[in-house]
């Protein structure tokens, strides 16, 4: 039987985004302040996913000997580090979040049988690399205040309580979201990136944050006068006003939207391209309650 096994390690280094054939001008426009001199620094969060058959002792590999590969490998060479400065390949491409998690995965590979290796710069930015070539993802986080109500205009009140429970109650309820943004795309091989990620940011606070943020999405938002504003519907809709503007203005392709409703209730969905791949069809999954 086949199980995949997480580790976590982390880091602390610094980088700097600055290439040496440009000017000081063309830097500082290309990469604003994180063009500064001498850089700046993160706690990076590493995550290694790796797959293998369980043994006769119920274990994929020794856990104490993968923790001594990554720190050998990974950790004892990069933390309080330079990253510029302390791997050759970031000489050749820079050492953003998503040429990170390649170049980890690449140092790792010979040593352990991974699936996937993820990359936290801070909590509100991640990437994830899967061994296929140039290609990452990355994932920016944001959040929103709204209110709602789940009820549909066609049914009458006591209908409405029997499907959505209290979240019916005619004058309706707030959450604060949190919303993440998965993008997927080949890495500049200069650059490092697969997307300029100020533009990713601007995009999301335009087309989502800004119109929504502290609205009542049922009354603020005109596609939800018709459609109920679940979690699932939002996130659908989200997905909608994003993947255009996305592939238009950056050099990446949306992936994946996840929305938080609450600690406790999420969804996912996946983007057009994306979602006969991703999203499992083996049986129809049960629903889930809304409170």
């Amino acid at each position: 039987m086949k199980c995949i096994i997480n580790r976590r390690a982390q880091f602390s280094a610094s980088h700097r985004y600055w290439l040496p054939e440009l000017s000081e001008a063309e830097n500082r426009d290309l990469f604003g302040p994180v063009a500064n001199f001498p850089g700046h620094g993160h706690n990076y969060v590493l995550y290694v996913s790796m797959v293998g058959e369980l043994d006769e002792y119920g274990m994929v590999l020794n856990l104490s000997e993968v923790k001594h590969v990554i720190r050998q490998e990974i950790t004892e060479q990069l933390d309080f580090s330079h990253l510029n400065d302390v791997w050759p390949e970031f000489q050749q491409t820079l050492p953003t979040t998503e040429n990170l998690a390649r170049s980890i995965w690449h140092r790792l590979s010979p040593h352990l049988p991974l699936v996937k290796i993820q990359v936290y710069e801070h909590p509100q930015l991640w990437a994830e690399y899967y061994g296929d070539g140039m290609e990452a993802y990355l994932t920016i986080s944001t959040h929103f205040s709204a209110a709602h109500r789940l009820a549909r205009p066609d049914l009458s009140l006591e209908e409405n309580y029997e499907i959505y429970g209290k979240c019916a109650r005619p004058h309706g309820h707030g959450h604060n979201y949190h919303l993440d943004v998965t993008v997927k795309g080949e890495m500049h091989p200069r650059l490092g990136t697969v997307a300029d990620l100020e533009k990713l940011q601007n995009i999301v606070e335009e087309y989502v944050v800004e119109p929504f943020d502290h609205n009542f999405l049922n009354y603020d938002i005109p596609y939800f006068s018709q459609v109920v504003p679940t979690a699932e519907n939002i996130a659908v809709y989200i997905r909608q006003l994003l993947e255009t503007p996305i592939q238009e203005q950056t050099d990446a392709q949306l992936y994946k939207i996840k929305l938080y409703e609450s600690p406790n209730n999420s969804c996912e969905v996946y983007a057009s391209q994306a979602e006969t791949d991703a999203v499992p069809s083996q049986q129809q999954e049960p629903a889930l309650a809304r409170n």
